[in-house]
Protein backbone atom coordinates (compact mmCIF):
# COMPACT_ATOMS: atom_id res chain seq x y z
CA UNK A 1 0.00 0.00 0.00
CA UNK A 2 1.28 3.75 -0.66
CA UNK A 3 0.98 6.45 2.12
CA UNK A 4 -1.82 7.73 0.52
CA UNK A 5 -3.78 4.78 0.18
CA UNK A 6 -2.81 4.12 3.88
CA UNK A 7 -4.24 7.59 4.79
CA UNK A 8 -7.53 7.42 3.46
CA UNK A 9 -8.42 3.73 4.36
CA UNK A 10 -6.95 5.02 8.44
CA UNK A 11 -9.02 8.04 8.49
CA UNK A 12 -11.94 8.21 5.93
CA UNK A 13 -14.37 6.57 7.71
CA UNK A 14 -14.18 8.64 10.28
CA UNK A 15 -15.22 11.97 7.70
CA UNK A 16 -19.21 12.00 8.48
CA UNK A 17 -18.68 11.97 12.15
CA UNK A 18 -15.94 14.66 12.48
CA UNK A 19 -18.51 16.72 10.05
CA UNK A 20 -21.16 16.33 12.85
CA UNK A 21 -19.24 17.09 15.62
CA UNK A 22 -17.60 20.38 13.83
CA UNK A 23 -21.31 21.44 13.29
CA UNK A 24 -21.98 21.02 17.03
CA UNK A 25 -19.07 23.13 17.93
CA UNK A 26 -19.76 25.49 15.58
CA UNK A 27 -23.66 25.93 14.41
CA UNK A 28 -22.94 25.80 11.15
CA UNK A 29 -22.49 23.38 8.08
CA UNK A 30 -20.09 25.69 5.75
CA UNK A 31 -17.77 26.28 8.35
CA UNK A 32 -17.73 22.66 10.14
CA UNK A 33 -16.79 21.30 5.90
CA UNK A 34 -13.91 23.63 5.56
CA UNK A 35 -13.05 22.82 9.03
CA UNK A 36 -13.18 18.77 8.26
CA UNK A 37 -11.18 19.70 5.51
CA UNK A 38 -8.47 21.67 7.29
CA UNK A 39 -8.09 18.48 10.17
CA UNK A 40 -7.68 15.59 6.65
CA UNK A 41 -4.98 18.27 5.39
CA UNK A 42 -3.12 18.66 8.85
CA UNK A 43 -3.54 15.25 9.20
CA UNK A 44 -2.59 14.21 5.86
CA UNK A 45 0.65 16.42 6.81
CA UNK A 46 1.68 14.63 9.97
CA UNK A 47 0.61 11.30 8.70
CA UNK A 48 4.00 10.04 8.17
CA UNK A 49 5.01 11.15 11.84
CA UNK A 50 1.82 9.19 13.38
CA UNK A 51 3.46 6.87 16.06
CA UNK A 52 -0.21 5.32 17.22
CA UNK A 53 -0.07 6.30 20.90
CA UNK A 54 -3.73 7.13 20.76
CA UNK A 55 -6.48 5.87 18.21
CA UNK A 56 -6.46 7.11 14.62
CA UNK A 57 -9.93 8.76 15.41
CA UNK A 58 -8.43 10.22 19.11
CA UNK A 59 -5.75 11.48 16.87
CA UNK A 60 -8.41 13.04 14.59
CA UNK A 61 -10.68 14.83 16.78
CA UNK A 62 -7.44 16.52 18.61
CA UNK A 63 -7.07 18.19 15.67
CA UNK A 64 -10.71 18.85 14.82
CA UNK A 65 -11.14 20.53 18.07
CA UNK A 66 -7.96 22.53 17.84
CA UNK A 67 -9.47 23.76 14.81
CA UNK A 68 -12.44 23.93 16.16
CA UNK A 69 -11.34 25.89 19.36
CA UNK A 70 -9.42 28.86 17.29
CA UNK A 71 -12.55 29.18 14.64
CA UNK A 72 -14.69 30.04 17.80
CA UNK A 73 -11.85 32.52 19.30
CA UNK A 74 -11.66 34.16 16.11
CA UNK A 75 -15.35 34.32 15.45
CA UNK A 76 -17.67 34.21 18.53
CA UNK A 77 -20.99 32.09 19.03
CA UNK A 78 -23.55 31.84 16.13
CA UNK A 79 -27.12 33.02 17.78
CA UNK A 80 -31.06 32.43 17.09
CA UNK A 81 -33.39 35.79 16.64
CA UNK A 82 -34.21 34.57 20.50
CA UNK A 83 -30.43 34.68 21.90
CA UNK A 84 -30.46 38.37 20.69
CA UNK A 85 -33.84 39.99 21.87
CA UNK A 86 -37.49 39.09 23.17
CA UNK A 87 -40.26 38.11 21.01
CA UNK A 88 -42.51 40.24 19.18
CA UNK A 89 -45.71 41.13 20.47
CA UNK A 90 -47.87 42.71 16.75
CA UNK A 91 -48.05 40.07 14.29
CA UNK A 92 -49.56 42.29 11.68
CA UNK A 93 -46.24 44.94 11.98
CA UNK A 94 -43.52 44.93 9.78
CA UNK A 95 -41.13 42.85 10.76
CA UNK A 96 -37.13 43.41 11.20
CA UNK A 97 -34.07 42.41 9.62
CA UNK A 98 -30.40 42.12 11.04
CA UNK A 99 -27.59 43.22 9.18
CA UNK A 100 -25.33 41.19 7.63
CA UNK A 101 -22.64 41.47 10.16
CA UNK A 102 -25.02 38.85 11.83
CA UNK A 103 -23.25 35.00 12.12
CA UNK A 104 -26.72 33.41 12.27
CA UNK A 105 -26.89 29.57 13.32
CA UNK A 106 -27.03 27.35 10.61
CA UNK A 107 -29.46 24.10 9.83
CA UNK A 108 -26.99 20.71 9.37
CA UNK A 109 -28.79 19.39 5.85
CA UNK A 110 -29.22 15.37 6.79
CA UNK A 111 -27.97 14.79 3.29
CA UNK A 112 -24.69 15.89 4.54
CA UNK A 113 -24.48 12.79 7.06
CA UNK A 114 -25.20 10.48 3.93
CA UNK A 115 -23.01 8.43 2.61
CA UNK A 116 -22.12 8.80 -1.47
CA UNK A 117 -24.44 6.58 -2.57
CA UNK A 118 -27.13 8.60 -0.36
CA UNK A 119 -27.30 6.12 2.74
CA UNK A 120 -25.08 5.81 5.35
CA UNK A 121 -23.26 3.11 4.94
CA UNK A 122 -22.11 2.12 9.18
CA UNK A 123 -24.84 2.31 11.12
CA UNK A 124 -22.44 2.87 13.92
CA UNK A 125 -21.18 5.88 12.29
CA UNK A 126 -24.43 7.20 11.65
CA UNK A 127 -25.56 7.20 15.54
CA UNK A 128 -22.47 8.82 16.38
CA UNK A 129 -23.07 11.33 13.53
CA UNK A 130 -26.67 12.06 14.19
CA UNK A 131 -27.11 12.11 18.50
CA UNK A 132 -27.63 15.56 19.90
CA UNK A 133 -27.93 17.34 16.58
CA UNK A 134 -31.10 19.38 17.80
CA UNK A 135 -31.51 22.81 16.73
CA UNK A 136 -32.48 24.48 19.90
CA UNK A 137 -29.62 21.92 21.90
CA UNK A 138 -26.78 23.68 19.08
CA UNK A 139 -28.46 26.95 19.92
CA UNK A 140 -28.20 26.45 23.48
CA UNK A 141 -24.34 25.35 23.22
CA UNK A 142 -23.42 28.71 21.88
CA UNK A 143 -23.73 29.96 25.03
CA UNK A 144 -20.94 27.89 26.71
CA UNK A 145 -16.89 29.39 25.87
CA UNK A 146 -15.21 27.20 23.64
CA UNK A 147 -13.44 24.94 26.02
CA UNK A 148 -16.68 24.13 27.44
CA UNK A 149 -18.39 22.87 24.80
CA UNK A 150 -16.00 20.75 23.48
CA UNK A 151 -15.97 19.10 27.04
CA UNK A 152 -19.41 18.81 27.13
CA UNK A 153 -20.02 17.43 23.56
CA UNK A 154 -17.31 14.96 23.63
CA UNK A 155 -18.48 13.91 27.60
CA UNK A 156 -22.44 14.03 26.80
CA UNK A 157 -23.09 13.08 23.87
CA UNK A 158 -20.14 11.06 22.69
CA UNK A 159 -19.43 9.47 25.76
CA UNK A 160 -15.67 9.62 26.14
CA UNK A 161 -14.38 8.90 29.07
CA UNK A 162 -13.04 12.05 31.34
CA UNK A 163 -9.58 10.78 31.57
CA UNK A 164 -9.39 10.94 27.61
CA UNK A 165 -10.93 14.12 27.10
CA UNK A 166 -8.58 15.78 29.45
CA UNK A 167 -6.03 13.77 27.28
CA UNK A 168 -7.25 15.26 24.27
CA UNK A 169 -7.47 18.90 25.07
CA UNK A 170 -4.01 18.81 27.23
CA UNK A 171 -6.15 19.07 30.48
CA UNK A 172 -6.75 16.80 33.63
CA UNK A 173 -9.55 14.68 34.49
CA UNK A 174 -10.60 17.04 37.43
CA UNK A 175 -10.54 20.03 35.21
CA UNK A 176 -12.49 18.62 32.32
CA UNK A 177 -15.18 17.55 35.62
CA UNK A 178 -15.27 21.09 36.40
CA UNK A 179 -15.68 22.02 32.79
CA UNK A 180 -18.34 20.01 32.55
CA UNK A 181 -20.55 20.93 35.74
CA UNK A 182 -20.51 24.36 34.49
CA UNK A 183 -21.14 24.18 31.13
CA UNK A 184 -24.02 21.48 32.41
CA UNK A 185 -25.31 24.28 34.91
CA UNK A 186 -25.02 26.98 32.77
CA UNK A 187 -27.32 24.97 29.48
CA UNK A 188 -30.05 24.72 32.54
CA UNK A 189 -30.68 28.36 32.53
CA UNK A 190 -30.90 28.34 27.93
CA UNK A 191 -31.83 25.39 27.04
CA UNK A 192 -35.89 25.26 26.04
CA UNK A 193 -37.74 23.21 27.64
CA UNK A 194 -38.83 21.04 25.10
CA UNK A 195 -35.49 19.66 24.71
CA UNK A 196 -36.03 17.40 27.65
CA UNK A 197 -39.47 16.10 25.82
CA UNK A 198 -38.79 12.69 23.91
CA UNK A 199 -39.99 13.14 20.45
CA UNK A 200 -42.14 11.02 18.56
CA UNK A 201 -41.08 7.45 16.33
CA UNK A 202 -39.98 8.93 12.77
CA UNK A 203 -43.53 7.90 11.15
CA UNK A 204 -44.99 9.94 13.22
CA UNK A 205 -43.01 12.87 12.98
CA UNK A 206 -43.50 12.40 9.32
CA UNK A 207 -47.35 12.85 9.09
CA UNK A 208 -46.86 16.24 11.39
CA UNK A 209 -44.71 17.18 8.41
CA UNK A 210 -47.17 16.09 5.63
CA UNK A 211 -50.14 18.04 7.55
CA UNK A 212 -47.99 21.02 8.27
CA UNK A 213 -46.79 20.82 4.11
CA UNK A 214 -50.36 20.74 3.32
CA UNK A 215 -51.22 23.41 5.89
CA UNK A 216 -49.13 26.11 4.62
CA UNK A 217 -49.86 25.46 0.74
CA UNK A 218 -53.34 25.50 1.46
CA UNK A 219 -52.57 28.63 3.77
CA UNK A 220 -55.21 26.79 6.03
CA UNK A 221 -54.65 28.75 9.38
CA UNK A 222 -57.15 26.40 11.24
CA UNK A 223 -55.12 22.94 10.68
CA UNK A 224 -51.67 24.59 11.53
CA UNK A 225 -53.25 25.38 14.54
CA UNK A 226 -54.13 21.83 15.30
CA UNK A 227 -50.90 20.92 14.67
CA UNK A 228 -48.94 23.78 17.37
CA UNK A 229 -48.50 23.69 20.58
CA UNK A 230 -49.48 26.31 22.95
CA UNK A 231 -46.28 27.63 23.77
CA UNK A 232 -45.18 27.11 20.21
CA UNK A 233 -42.03 29.16 18.62
CA UNK A 234 -41.32 30.53 15.42
CA UNK A 235 -37.55 32.00 14.63
CA UNK A 236 -36.88 33.42 10.80
CA UNK A 237 -33.23 34.12 10.65
CA UNK A 238 -31.94 36.42 9.38
CA UNK A 239 -34.90 38.33 10.75
CA UNK A 240 -34.86 39.75 14.04
CA UNK A 241 -38.57 39.74 15.06
CA UNK A 242 -39.51 36.13 16.35
CA UNK A 243 -42.91 35.33 18.12
CA UNK A 244 -43.74 33.06 20.89
CA UNK A 245 -47.21 31.45 21.77
CA UNK A 246 -49.62 29.99 18.83
CA UNK A 247 -51.61 32.85 19.20
CA UNK A 248 -48.58 35.27 18.26
CA UNK A 249 -47.48 32.75 15.78
CA UNK A 250 -50.88 32.14 13.67
CA UNK A 251 -51.83 35.68 14.08
CA UNK A 252 -48.00 36.39 11.68
CA UNK A 253 -48.96 33.84 9.28
CA UNK A 254 -52.42 34.73 8.92
CA UNK A 255 -51.76 38.46 8.18
CA UNK A 256 -48.06 38.23 5.94
CA UNK A 257 -47.99 34.47 4.87
CA UNK A 258 -51.32 33.13 4.34
CA UNK A 259 -53.06 35.79 2.52
CA UNK A 260 -53.89 33.04 -0.78
CA UNK A 261 -53.47 29.23 -1.08
CA UNK A 262 -50.94 28.41 -3.62
CA UNK A 263 -48.33 30.91 -2.74
CA UNK A 264 -46.05 28.37 -1.51
CA UNK A 265 -45.25 24.96 -2.40
CA UNK A 266 -43.05 23.17 -0.20
CA UNK A 267 -40.75 19.90 -0.53
CA UNK A 268 -39.97 17.57 2.64
CA UNK A 269 -36.53 17.37 4.09
CA UNK A 270 -34.48 16.71 6.98
CA UNK A 271 -32.04 18.96 9.13
CA UNK A 272 -30.23 18.27 12.33
CA UNK A 273 -32.38 14.93 12.43
CA UNK A 274 -35.70 16.22 12.85
CA UNK A 275 -38.47 17.00 9.89
CA UNK A 276 -37.41 20.35 7.45
CA UNK A 277 -39.33 21.57 4.59
CA UNK A 278 -38.21 23.75 1.75
CA UNK A 279 -40.41 26.23 0.86
CA UNK A 280 -40.48 27.50 -2.71
CA UNK A 281 -42.12 30.81 -3.43
CA UNK A 282 -44.77 31.25 -6.57
CA UNK A 283 -43.51 34.48 -8.07
CA UNK A 284 -45.77 36.64 -10.62
CA UNK A 285 -44.20 34.72 -13.37
CA UNK A 286 -45.34 31.67 -12.42
CA UNK A 287 -41.80 30.29 -11.13
CA UNK A 288 -40.86 29.07 -8.03
CA UNK A 289 -37.20 30.17 -6.73
CA UNK A 290 -36.28 29.05 -3.73
CA UNK A 291 -37.24 30.26 -0.53
CA UNK A 292 -36.63 29.12 3.44
CA UNK A 293 -35.63 26.08 4.86
CA UNK A 294 -38.06 25.41 8.04
CA UNK A 295 -37.15 22.80 10.31
CA UNK A 296 -39.64 21.15 12.53
CA UNK A 297 -39.51 20.66 16.83
CA UNK A 298 -41.68 18.37 16.88
CA UNK A 299 -43.00 16.43 20.31
CA UNK A 300 -45.74 14.20 21.68
CA UNK A 301 -47.75 17.09 21.85
CA UNK A 302 -47.52 18.82 19.05
CA UNK A 303 -44.74 21.21 17.24
CA UNK A 304 -42.35 23.40 19.83
CA UNK A 305 -40.61 25.63 17.58
CA UNK A 306 -41.08 26.45 13.89
CA UNK A 307 -37.37 27.51 12.80
CA UNK A 308 -37.34 29.03 8.93
CA UNK A 309 -33.95 29.95 7.71
CA UNK A 310 -34.33 32.49 4.77
CA UNK A 311 -31.84 31.73 2.77
CA UNK A 312 -31.64 30.37 -0.53
CA UNK A 313 -28.21 29.28 -0.55
CA UNK A 314 -28.87 26.83 1.88
CA UNK A 315 -30.96 24.87 -1.03
CA UNK A 316 -28.16 23.11 -2.64
CA UNK A 317 -26.59 21.65 0.15
CA UNK A 318 -29.80 19.79 0.85
CA UNK A 319 -29.58 18.29 -2.59
CA UNK A 320 -32.58 20.65 -3.79
CA UNK A 321 -32.97 22.61 -6.74
CA UNK A 322 -33.26 26.71 -6.72
CA UNK A 323 -36.28 26.52 -8.11
CA UNK A 324 -39.39 24.09 -9.08
CA UNK A 325 -41.08 23.81 -12.55
CA UNK A 326 -43.61 26.03 -13.25
CA UNK A 327 -46.96 23.83 -11.88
Amino acid sequence: MTVSTDFISETGQFRTELLAYCYRMLGSADEAEDLVQETYLRAWRSYAGFEGRSSVRTWLYRIATNACLTAIDRRGRRPLPSGLGGPGGAPAAPVQAAGPEVPWLQPLPGALLAGPDGQAADPATVAVSRAGLRLALVAAWQYLSARQRAVLILRDVLDWPAAEVAGLLGTSTAAVNSALRRARAQLAGVLPAENAVAEPADPAQRAVLDQFMAAFEHADVAALARLLRADVALEMPPLLTWFAGRDNVLGFYSAQLFTAPGRFRLVATSANGQPAAAGYYRDGSGRCPAHAITVLTVTAAGIARIDTFLDAALFPKFGLPQQLPAG
